[in-house]
Order: C-alpha cells, then sequence, then structure tokens
C-alpha cells in the first residue's frame, strides 16, 4: 500500500461497478452521485479501465478551471474553431478527433464544477449521441443547470453511490493491511469514516504512523483516540470550509456537546447561524423521541473542530453548555448525565448529589470508565454511600477488585467510627438496628459491615451490601459474599431494595457455581412485591442464564429470547440485555444451534456493553467455529477479547482455554500449553470459566499424544460439571469421553443426563455412544450432526462408522466410510483428533498410534520412553514398526501426515 492510497484496493463495489460497466456496454451513459470521498472516482475509473473499444477523454471540473470557458476541457480543444461554426460543434468534432474509428467516451468528474460552456459541451454530447457519458457529482452541492438536466431528462442514467457498509470497510481494510483486521477493529473504522473510503483511507495511514493501528495477536486492532495527521485534518477541514464567527461557535458547541437540542442550541447562538451551517450539512437533525437534537455530519469534523479550540475555549464552551442545560431544568434523566459531565470536564464545581446520579446512570448505560470517573468526582464533592457504593461495582467489572474493596472497607470504617460517635442518648434505635444484623455480617471479618449499617438509611444499606458483595464474589470470597448478601435480604424491608439484595445474591450463587441455590435466590427476587422494573429484569435475565447452564434450554431459549427480542426499554435495567444474550448464545449452544449461537454473539459483540469484560461473546464465537469445524476461526474470535480484557479477568481466563482448546485441535501444541498455563491462573475463581479451563486441558492433552491423561482429564472435567449442576457442559464433557474411545465411562451417565437435558443435542450424544460398533447406527448420527452443522462431530463419528466396518471385515464398506469420513474432515481443516488419528493412519496398533502422536508433537524417542514408561528401545521400535506401515521415514513426514486431515 502506497503512502498516499494510490494503491488503495478497490474492492466492495462489485455490484456498483457491474451496474455501470453493463450500462455502458449498452450503450447508456451514465451518472454517478454520492457524497465528497464516497468513491465515485475511483469507481468511474475502473470503469473505464475495464471496458475495450472506446477511446476516453478525461475531464475534470475545478473551481480554477471553472473561470475559464472549456476549461476542463482545454487539454483536449487545441485548435480553433472555424469561421462561424458552432462552439459546441466545434469542440465535439475535436474530441470525435481523438476517438478515429473507436467509439467516444467522455468521463468527466466532478462535473457540479464545470464551468457553464463545458456543461454545456457535456449536455450537447448526451443529446446528440456523439459520445458516451460518465459523470460523476457530488450531490450536497449545486449543479450546472446542463449537468442537472442530464438525469432530469434522462439523458443518462443517475445512480447513488452510498457510504461503504461495515462488512464492505471490512473487506478493504483487509485488502489494504494484507492480512485479518479484527471484528471490532472493523466497527470502529467504519463508525469514524461512516463508509467514507477517502477518510477510511487516511485514517489506516493515520493510525499505522501513530501505532494506533498495529497487528497484534495475528489480526489488525485499534487502540486509542482517531489519530489526525496533517492530511487528515486538511481534508476535514476543506470539507468544513470557512466558518464566521456564529458559525464556529454554532459548531464548537455541538462538537463538545452533540446531540445538542435545537432549542437549547438557539438559545445559546444564532438561529440563523444554526440554519446555515445545516444547509451546507455540518450538522444533521435527528429525533429522539419528542426531542429533535442535532449532530455533527460527520464524525471527524469533530476531530477537527476540537483540535482546533484551545483548553480555555473549551472549558468556556463545556460551561455554556452545562449552565444552558441546567436553566432548562434538567427534564429528562439524560439531562443530568450531560450536565454533570460538561461540568466535569470544564473544572466548573458541581452538585455531589448530581455527579452521584450520572454515575449511576452511566453504569447503567454499560459505561464503566465514565462512571467511575463521575463517581470518584462525587466523592471528592463530599458524596456519600451512594457513590461509593457506584464505584465499587464498576472498578470490579474493569478488573480493580481491590480498589474496589478498599473504597467500600473505607466507608464502612468511616460509618462504623460515625454510628460510635453518636454517643449514648443515640444508641436505643441504633443498637437495636445493629444487633439484628450482627450475626450474619460477622463473616465480614474486618469490613466491619454491621457497624457501618448502623448509621446508614435503608438504601444506603442496600447499595452497600450489593455493591460489596458483587466484589467479594467476583473476587471468589464466596463465603463472604454470600453472609454479607444473606444479611441485607434478612434486614432490609423495602421491597425494592430486598429484591436487588436477592439478585445479587443469585449472581453470586452463579459465580460459584450453585445453579440450584441461584434458583432459589431468583424466587425469593420474584416474590419481592411490589418490587422494580430493574429488578425484575435482571432477575429474568439471570433465570434465562441459570436455565442454559443448568440444562433447561427451552426455557432458556423462550426467556432469554423474549428479552433479546424486546430489549429492556428501561434504562436502569440495560444490563439485562447482555446477560440474557449471554444465557441465549449458551443454550443454543448446547442444544447444537452452532449458526444460531454465532448470530447472537455477534449481535453481543455490538452492544455498548462490549466494552465490559463480563460480556465474553467472543469465547461463545470460539466454542460455535470450533464445534462447526473451524478451529483456526476460533483462534481468531478469542483474539478479539484477549486484547481487551484486563488481566487475571475471569472471562479473560474463559477466552484463554477456548483458545488453547482451538490451538491443540489444530496441532499447535506449544501455543495450546502457553495459553491454557495462562487461563489456569485467570479464570480459577468461577466454577463456569474454570470449566472451559478443564476441557481445554484434555484436548491440550490429546494433542500430545497423551490420550491416557487426556481420558483422566475428562472424566475431572465431567466430575467438575455435574458438582456445580453445570449439565451442558457436563454433556459435552461425556461425549468427550466417546470421542477419547473411552465410550463405556460415559454411555450409561449420557443415557441418565438425556433425561435431565432438554434439547436434540443432548440425545444425539447418548446416541452417538451407544452406537459404537454399529455402522449403520453411526452413520445415522454422523448425517444427523452434520445437519446441525456440528462437522467435527460428523467427521468423527464417520470415522468410527469406517473403523467399525474395518474390525467386522467389511473392507468395501469401510473405504466407503473413510472415503466420507475424509471429505467432512477437510471441512474440517487443520483439525486434528484421535478419531481422525485413527482415520489416518488404520494400520496402527493403539501403541503406535500413540506414539507416533507424539513423535509428530516433537517429542525424541527418550522423551516418548518417559511419559509412557516403556524402555528407549521398545519406544523406537514401535516409531520405526509405524513409519514402515505408514510409508514415511521421519518425524517431520508423520507430522504431515496428521496435519493434512
Amino acid at each position: 500500500m502506497s503512502e498516499h492510497g494510490s494503491c488503495w484496493p478497490f474492492v466492495g463495489r462489485r455490484g456498483s461497478l457491474t451496474t455501470v460497466r453493463e450500462a455502458l456496454r449498452s450503450g447508456a451513459g451514465m451518472m454517478i452521485a454520492g457524497a465528497a470521498g464516497v468513491g465515485k472516482s475511483r469507481l468511474a475509473a475502473q470503469a473505464v479501465a475495464g471496458l475495450p473499444g472506446y477511446a476516453v477523454v478525461h475531464a475534470l471540473g475545478t473551481e480554477t478551471a471553472a473561470a475559464i470557458p472549456f476549461g476542463a476541457f482545454a487539454h483536449v480543444l487545441t485548435g480553433p474553431p472555424r469561421s462561424g461554426e458552432n462552439l459546441l460543434r466545434w469542440a465535439a468534432r475535436h474530441l470525435r478527433g481523438q476517438a478515429g474509428r473507436r467509439g467516444l467516451l467522455v468521463s468527466v468528474d466532478d462535473a457540479q464544477r464545470l464551468d457553464q460552456a463545458s456543461a454545456a459541451l457535456v449536455h450537447y454530447l448526451a443529446e446528440s449521441g456523439e459520445a458516451q457519458l460518465l459523470v460523476t457529482v457530488r450531490s450536497e452541492e449545486p449543479q450546472p443547470a446542463p449537468v442537472t438536466a442530464l438525469w432530469k431528462d434522462e439523458l443518462l442514467r443517475r445512480i447513488e453511490l452510498p457510504p461503504l457498509t461495515v462488512a464492505e470497510v471490512g473487506q478493504v481494510l483487509e485488502a489494504a493491511l494484507g492480512g485479518e483486521v479484527a471484528a471490532r477493529t472493523v466497527r470502529q473504522l467504519a463508525g469514524m469514516s461512516e463508509g467514507n473510503v477517502l477518510y477510511l483511507r487516511e485514517l489506516v495511514h493515520a493510525g499505522r504512523e501513530s501505532g494506533c493501528l498495529a497487528e497484534r495477536g495475528g489480526a489488525w486492532r485499534w487502540r486509542g483516540e482517531p489519530a489526525m495527521t496533517t492530511r487528515l485534518r486538511e481534508l476535514v477541514g476543506d470539507r468544513i470550509g470557512h466558518l464566521d464567527q456564529d458559525e464556529r461557535e454554532v459548531l464548537e458547541l455541538v462538537a463538545f456537546g452533540e446531540p445538542v437540542g435545537i432549542e437549547l442550541l438557539t438559545a445559546l447562538t444564532s438561529a440563523r447561524a444554526v440554519e446555515r451551517v445545516e444547509a451546507r450539512g455540518l450538522v444533521v437533525t435527528v429525533t429522539d423521541g419528542r426531542r429533535e437534537n442535532l449532530r455533527l455530519g460527520h464524525p471527524l469534523y469533530g476531530e477537527v473542530i476540537r483540535g482546533d479550540c484551545g483548553t480555555l475555549r473549551t472549558r468556556r464552551r463545556l460551561r455554556t453548555l452545562a449552565e444552558g442545560l441546567e436553566a432548562t431544568g434538567l427534564r429528562r434523566r439524560e439531562d443530568g448525565l450531560r450536565a454533570a459531565v460538561w461540568r466535569l470536564d470544564s473544572g466548573s464545581p458541581a452538585d455531589p448529589a448530581l455527579l452521584t446520579s450520572a454515575a449511576r446512570l452511566a453504569w447503567s448505560r454499560q459505561d464503566p470508565r465514565l462512571a467511575a470517573r463521575l463517581a470518584r468526582a462525587a466523592i471528592d464533592a463530599g458524596a456519600g454511600v451512594g457513590a461509593v457504593a457506584v464505584l465499587g461495582e464498576v472498578l470490579t467489572v474493569l478488573g480493580e477488585t481491590g480498589p474496589a474493596l478498599s473504597a467500600l472497607s473505607a466507608l464502612s470504617a468511616s460509618a462504623s467510627a460515625s454510628a460510635e460517635a453518636q454517643g449514648a442518648g443515640a444508641q436505643g434505635a441504633g443498637a437495636q438496628g445493629a444487633g439484628a444484623q450482627g450475626a450474619g455480617a460477622q463473616g465480614a471479618g474486618a469490613l466491619e459491615v454491621a457497624g457501618a449499617w448502623a448509621s446508614m438509611t435503608e438504601g444506603e444499606r442496600a447499595q452497600h451490601a450489593c455493591s460489596l458483595g458483587m466484589n467479594l464474589a467476583w473476587a471468589g470470597a464466596d463465603a463472604e459474599a454470600c453472609q454479607v448478601l444473606d444479611e441485607a435480604v434478612a434486614t432490609l424491608t423495602e421491597p425494592g431494595w430486598r429484591q436487588e439484595a436477592y439478585v445479587y445474591r443469585a449472581v453470586a450463587d452463579c459465580f460459584a457455581g450453585r445453579m440450584g441455590g441461584a434458583a432459589e435466590s431468583l424466587a425469593g427476587a420474584r416474590a419481592c412485591a411490589p418490587g422494580t422494573a430493574r429488578g425484575l429484569a435482571h432477575a429474568a435475565a439471570l433465570e434465562a442464564w441459570v436455565d442454559a447452564y443448568a440444562g433447561r434450554q427451552e426455557r432458556a431459549l423462550a426467556r432469554a429470547g423474549r428479552t433479546a427480542e424486546n430489549g429492556p426499554d428501561r434504562q436502569e435495567s440495560a444490563h439485562a440485555l447482555p446477560t440474557s444474550l449471554d444465557a441465549l448464545c449458551a443454550a443454543q449452544l448446547f442444544s447444537g444451534r452452532p449458526e444460531e449461537a454465532a448470530r447472537t454473539a455477534e449481535r453481543g459483540m455490538e452492544l455498548p456493553a462490549a466494552e465490559l469484560p463480563v460480556t465474553g461473546f467472543a469465547a461463545h464465537l470460539a466454542m460455535a467455529a470450533r464445534l462447526r469445524g473451524d478451529a483456526a476461526e476460533a483462534v481468531r474470535r478469542c483474539g478479539d477479547d484477549l486484547a481487551r480484557l484486563p488481566e487475571r479477568e475471569p472471562y479473560l481466563g474463559r477466552c484463554l482455554a477456548e483458545q488453547a482448546h482451538a490451538f491443540a485441535l489444530l496441532g499447535r501444541l506449544g501455543e495450546a500449553t502457553r495459553a491454557l498455563a495462562e487461563a489456569e491462573e485467570a479464570a480459577a475463581r468461577w466454577a463456569f470459566t474454570r470449566q472451559h479451563v478443564l476441557t481445554a486441558a484434555v484436548w491440550v492433552a490429546a494433542a500430545g499424544g497423551d490420550v491416557a491423561g487426556a481420558v483422566r482429564r475428562c472424566l475431572a472435567a465431567a466430575e467438575h460439571a455435574e458438582r456445580h449442576e453445570l449439565r451442558g457442559h457436563l454433556m459435552f464433557a461425556l461425549h468427550d469421553l466417546v470421542r477419547l474411545g473411552a465410550a463405556p465411562a460415559a454411555v450409561e451417565r449420557l443415557r441418565e443426563l438425556a433425561s435431565l437435558v432438554e434439547g436434540p443435542l443432548v440425545r444425539l450424544l447418548a446416541r452417538h455412544a451407544r452406537a459404537l460398533g454399529d455402522p449403520a447406527a453411526l452413520r445415522e448420527v454422523a448425517g444427523e450432526f452434520e445437519r446441525l452443522g456440528l462437522l467435527l462431530y460428523a467427521a468423527e463419528a464417520t470415522a468410527h462408522e469406517a473403523a467399525a466396518y474395518r474390525e467386522t471385515g467389511r473392507g468395501t464398506l469401510a473405504r466407503g466410510a473413510r472415503t466420507r469420513a475424509w471429505a467432512l474432515a477437510r471441512r474440517c481443516s487443520g483439525i486434528s483428533t484421535p478419531a481422525l488419528i485413527d482415520l489416518a493412519t488404520p494400520e496402527l496398533t493403539p501403541r503406535q498410534r500413540e506414539i507416533v502422536q507424539l513423535a509428530a508433537s516433537g517429542l525424541t524417542n527418550r522423551q516418548i520412553a518417559d511419559r509412557l514408561t516403556l524402555s528407549t528401545r521398545t519406544a523406537a521400535n514401535h516409531l520405526q514398526a509405524a513409519y514402515d506401515k505408514l510409508g514415511v521415514n521421519d518425524r517431520t513426514q508423520v507430522a504431515r501426515l496428521l496435519t493434512a486431515l
């Protein structure tokens, strides 16, 4: 890719290119209209380049040439007209002379800038049929009358070239950067450029120069704020154009406050200036309920406008916005959030209650960093329990449980000291309340919540308890978390606050892997009447989550599907949607619907909540890809989350475990081992994230040739899933035993599980276990796996079918099954499992196959001997015998054979 994009790839416009070329080939002219920088000129150039049989004359409308008659065609109109000759005919004759015997195609770029004579010539060529025309115009700019008449009089066919879609931006980026681009980065750049090809190109150059855009974890990823190079700033500045003082004030206020209400903006500035910048497309009107707001016409306008403001002017603009909005009475809840942020950014004083309310609203909108900033400002301004509780909860999900617990502990100590300082005259009712709380709160140890709660209102106690319980549960202090939340449930009297405490108690149960306990807590939340919309929405989302992991798939699909389809309307319950989508993903995966799960996870990745580490949708995408037989895609998907999740974050562990699992299936043992070690450290605290680590360990062992060790680890994974009521994971763990050749340990347990877990997949897995040795039954099972899109399982079941035929001496049928298995295995490119290795090496004994796989993974004969408790000579003899049967000579050839599946 050249520095200034001369080699910028032409992709993502194939449909438009086909339309233009077909029109030109049929003899019709075309006008391509669109915004500046959208790619009109490049499309026209590509269309002309692929059109043989024409002489092409190029013309370009410019402001300079517009001052000269026929200025756009001055480079080809060299001779003077004949005496009395019509100027248009003279110009047309000269152009025809350029073509000779070929057809004449006149390509005019930026026709809206043509001088009147050039515009009249273009119209004459189209009307007379002397030439075919391909014209580009900027749709947002006025055009000379003859150019407008080209399409109004149907002399040319007009098409509007829209901005690139997100998918098209992805295609362009991958072609330009020569490698995979993370989905999140594609969305970011699509949003920053709004699909404008010119801006996209310059953003990529700027990002690479600044280091914001770089290869990380096998894909190009963007980190940080947009980088504005001089070239990009000049391009955007030219598009903004000259501004008078009033227009600049309007744009600056919109740049710092967008979206800004029209009434507020006109009250603060000049109504006529607002109208002028809107007419130029520098701001656009957007509707929000009954309000009409203004936004900048393009995201990059704001980068340029804000960059031109110094510190003092920036603060003045923000203070003006805050004061203006406060003067309206802050009629909407979000008004308080916006005013608080403007106050904070302008450095002007803000009310602690306003900052606390704003922090809570930012958190409900899933913007944890803004919520933390506002909460800290509220605390500095003198706010109390509410601000600290929000800060504690936000810091938890940002991976900062230490500072969160410190803040809550400091609050507890301060509140306890305040309660003690009230003196003997205040000991009556206060001591009675503390006594009622004491027993349950003692488990929190030095946190001394009982003493702290004595001086708090009920609402403050609830907020403190929920935030503290969440922190303790997240940090793995399960017993203390439950004691704090149980005490809150026992002592709170207001139904809404009790409901909140029950929901957080259910969260603690989920983290600890107590699905039954979580269900009881949620039943308690449901019983609190009248509850709140927030409490009910979060309870419903958690119920779907518990159902999904506990094996009640149909109920989970129904519950989560309703929330995912309708979405919670109230901002207070915004966290219910990502939880419901997480539950829906899990239920779809456990039901054998990987394609649906992938679509749901993609939706989750696009939520604002994708900024939070608690989503983990990349792990769901990886699991869906793995089940479909695309382990390489699973590795890529994990990279989307690994680039942004905090260290020692449990969801990071789940993502690392899925990556290790996929690496193992691909035979990339070193990378799998490293990822597994990191996952072990990160995911140990929670049962459901730990389950992914245990499952990955099975396949890392298998990839290293230690099938016996893989079976032992699989039994441990099944025991963990059963102990923690993770029945969805349990069915996969038991089926892994079948895949590893240890079906007798799983047959009966899968049969029993099929009566407890809902959905078709568990019954199919149980059928697979029972069908081993029965080729006809295995073929039916494989067909069902393929129908569900579970290609890896289909390939393995067909390999089992081939083995069953082979063991009964039916060679012809065995070869047919083997051919089908190979075809399925090739659709699972690069994946290697024991069943597929057996397919590639049917001549080997189980011991020889084990030794061959260890050799292919890079172990020496001595290391193989030590692993299998053999003598080095015996290991070498087995390996040589395997070489002879396979027709290979060394480890390299064996590795190539095993990875050729």
